[in-house]
C-alpha cells in the first residue's frame, strides 16, 4: 500500500510511526481526515483564525494545515512521534506547530478539528473543555465513519455544548458541525479522574478519562495478579503499558524493596498510575519511575531485571499485532541476560511463536478459558 496521499489538495508521503516499525497495510490518514478539510480549508481562507487539532493521530491534519499553525493536542506521545516525522519527511516546517498533551489546558481557539476517540468519556471530557475555554462563537467541526456517528453520539455534542448537526455521508464518513451554548448547564456525570475501588476493596484506582478499562479491572489484568512474579530486592521492574497502574502497584506492595518503572505511550495512562500509587502507597514513590515512551524507547539496554505487560491487540480500530511485537522486541534489548518478560494475552492471539523466536522459547505460567500467561528469559 502507498504511503502517498493528496490531501487539501497537496501531496504528502505520511507513515505511521515508528519508521522502523512501518506497517504498510495501516494507512496513516483516512476519510475522515479528507471530510475535515474540505470543510475546513474554506473557512480558513476567509477568516484568519486559530486552529486547534484534537486527535489528529498521525499528524494528517497537521501536515495539511501546517500554513496556519495550528496547535495539535493528544494523549499520545506516539502520535506526537508520528506528526514530527511526517512533517520531516514532508520537508515542512516544525516550528510552525504546537504540540500539547491531554493533560493541559486548551489554548484559545476559533476553528476546532476533532476526530472522534474511541471511548465515550474521552469525547466527553473534551468536548467539556472546549466549552469551558473556547469562545461561544468557535465553530467546531468533528468527523469519523458513519456508522460511529449514531444517535447517541449527536446526543452526547448537544448535552454538552449545543446545537449539532451531521452531514450526509461522504466515503463512508460523515461531518459533525456544532456550536457551544453558553447557557447550556453541563450534565452531572462524573468529573475526570475518576476513583473507584477494586473488587477486593483493597486498591483505590484512579483513572483519567482516556485510559483503558475505566470502572473495573479488565480480565486480562485481573487474572494476572493472581500471578505476580517474585522478584529480588533492588531489581528493576518496568510495568509495560501501564494503564492505570494497577499491575506495578501489586508488584510494589508486595516487594517495596525493587526499583519500579510504570510505562506507557498514554499521558494519561502515566498520570493516572501515579495518582494510583500516590492514592495507596504515597509512601512507595520515592522507589517507582513514570515515563511516557513509545513502548521503551527511551529506556537504556540491559536495565531491566523484569518486564510485565499486558499487551495490546489493537490501535483505535485497526486490529494489529504490531505493537506487541515491539513491545516484546524492545523488551528483549532492555532485559539484562536473564531477565524475564512476563505477558498476559487473549488465548487465540499465539503470542508464543513471537516470544519463541525473539526468546527461543517461552514458559506457560497459567491459562484459563480465555487467557494465558507466558514468560520469557533473555539467554543471550
Amino acid at each position: 500500500m502507498t504511503n502517498q496521499c493528496q490531501l487539501a489538495g497537496q501531496t504528502f508521503t505520511l507513515d505511521r510511526y515508528p519508521p522502523e516499525q512501518k506497517n504498510r497495510s495501516l494507512q496513516a490518514w483516512d476519510s475522515a481526515d479528507e471530510l475535515l478539510l474540505s470543510h475546513a480549508l474554506p473557512f480558513l481562507q476567509q477568516t484568519a483564525t486559530s486552529v486547534l487539532l484534537l486527535n489528529d493521530q498521525f499528524g494528517a491534519l497537521a501536515c495539511a494545515l501546517a500554513v496556519y499553525k495550528p496547535v495539535q493536542l493528544t494523549d499520545s506521545y506516539i502520535s506526537e512521534l508520528a506528526t514530527r516525522h511526517n512533517f520531516n519527511q514532508n520537508q515542512l516546517d516544525l516550528s510552525v506547530l504546537t504540540q500539547i498533551n491531554s493533560l493541559a489546558p486548551l489554548p484559545a481557539a476559533t476553528l476546532v478539528l476533532l476526530k472522534l476517540p474511541n471511548n465515550h468519556s474521552y469525547l466527553r471530557y473534551q468536548l467539556r473543555q472546549l466549552k469551558q475555554q473556547l469562545a461561544p462563537n468557535s465553530t467546531i467541526l468533528a468527523s469519523a465513519k458513519a456508522k460511529d456517528i449514531t444517535p447517541n453520539l449527536l446526543a452526547i455534542f448537544q448535552q454538552e455544548l449545543g446545537p449539532t448537526s451531521a452531514s450526509l455521508t461522504v466515503k463512508k464518513c460523515r461531518l459533525i458541525t456544532t456550536t457551544i451554548d453558553p447557557a447550556l448547564p453541563s450534565p452531572t456525570t462524573p468529573q475526570f479522574p475518576i476513583r473507584w475501588k477494586s473488587e477486593d476493596d483493597q486498591q483505590l484506582m484512579v483513572n483519567h478519562a482516556n485510559v483503558f478499562s475505566r470502572e473495573q479491572l479488565d480480565q486480562g489484568a485481573r487474572f494476572l495478579l493472581q500471578h505476580i512474579p517474585v522478584c529480588a530486592p533492588e531489581q528493576r521492574v518496568i510495568d509495560l503499558g501501564c494503564g492505570n497502574g494497577v499491575l506495578g502497584l501489586a508488584m510494589l506492595e508486595r516487594q517495596p524493596q525493587i526499583k519500579l518503572v510504570f510505562a506507557d505511550e498514554s499521558y494519561m495512562a502515566v498520570d493516572s498510575a501515579r495518582l494510583t500509587l500516590t492514592a495507596n502507597r504515597p509512601d512507595l514513590l520515592p522507589q517507582a519511575e513514570f515515563s511516557v515512551d513509545d513502548c521503551l524507547s527511551q529506556q537504556a539496554a540491559e536495565s531491566a531485571d523484569f518486564i510485565i505487560c499486558n499487551p495490546p491487540f489493537h490501535q483505535q480500530n485497526a486490529i494489529t499485532d504490531h505493537i506487541a511485537w515491539q513491545m516484546f522486541t524492545d523488551a528483549r534489548r532492555v532485559l539484562k541476560k536473564h531477565g524475564r518478560l512476563r505477558i498476559v494475552a487473549n488465548r487465540h492471539l499465539a503470542y508464543s511463536e513471537k516470544l519463541a523466536r525473539l526468546f527461543g522459547g517461552c514458559i506457560h505460567v497459567a491459562s484459563n478459558a480465555k487467557f494465558t500467561i507466558l514468560e520469557a528469559i533473555k539467554r543471550n
